[in-house]
């Protein structure tokens, strides 16, 4: 399911395309350079699951310590 998001992802452009690309960059085949962007789709679904919170495009603003 993840690996079908990462594929229809790619089409549009935005931060996904730009990991992929950046993941190509790096030297990477297609295939793993889509299996490293399900793995991130999945990262960022946990993330907001665990922060119950909505997704945004841009990441939150974390306040210091």
């Amino acid at each position: 399911m993840f690996y079908l998001a990462a594929l229809s992802s790619l089409k549009p452009g935005g931060p996904s395309r730009a990991y992929y690309q950046r993941k190509r960059s790096e030297g990477r085949k297609h295939q793993q350079a889509l299996m490293a962007l399900a793995r991130r789709l999945v990262n960022v679904l946990w993330a907001l699951l665990r922060d119950k919170r909505c997704y945004t495009p841009s990441p939150p603003v974390t306040q210091a310590a």
